[in-house]
């Protein structure tokens, strides 16, 4: 191999060992997102139950335990949004692996002599074209949706 294909090839490799050690933080946190979801509805359970058997306790402790209820459902809302984006940037990571491994192939056919490329190659080039173009415009998808996300909650 020359430097140059030398070069490239370690930089794919660092490129997907750099989307794999991502998509294993996303996994991690959204493991951590379940439990925490988990703890907060245990937590609001308990707290509804205060709320609806105490009817001789003071307006004060009453205030308290809505608040805290409150806070609860405002932190579920930010975790649920927080979990939203991590499926978006899954799905992003999916579909630049899609992007690489269907731009090597492209550029396997596109690196052969034209005269050696059979009919069935050049169609075959075609489609994988096809294809890229699709997860490029998958890919766009996802940042338009993100783009609108962050403008919606500023």
């Amino acid at each position: 191999y020359p430097t140059w294909k030398r070069t490239l090839t370690r930089r794919a490799r660092e490129a997907q060992m750099k989307r794999f050690c991502k998509a294993q933080a996303i996994q991690r946190r959204l493991e951590e997102i379940e439990v925490t979801f988990r703890e907060l509805e245990q937590q609001g359970i308990k707290l509804e139950k205060l709320l609806r058997d105490e009817d001789g306790t003071p307006g004060d402790q009453k205030t308290q335990w809505m608040n805290q209820l409150l806070y609860l459902v405002q932190k579920k809302n930010s975790l649920m949004s927080e979990e939203s984006d991590l499926m978006i940037t899954v799905q992003e990571l999916k579909l630049e692996e899609q992007q690489w491994q269907l731009d090597q192939k492209l550029r396997w056919y596109m690196n052969r002599e034209e005269s050696l490329k059979t009919p069935e190659d050049r169609v075959a080039e075609q489609e994988i074209l096809v294809q890229l173009l699709e997860v490029v415009n998958k890919r766009n998808v996802l940042i338009h949706i993100q783009e609108e996300k962050r403008l919606s909650e500023l």
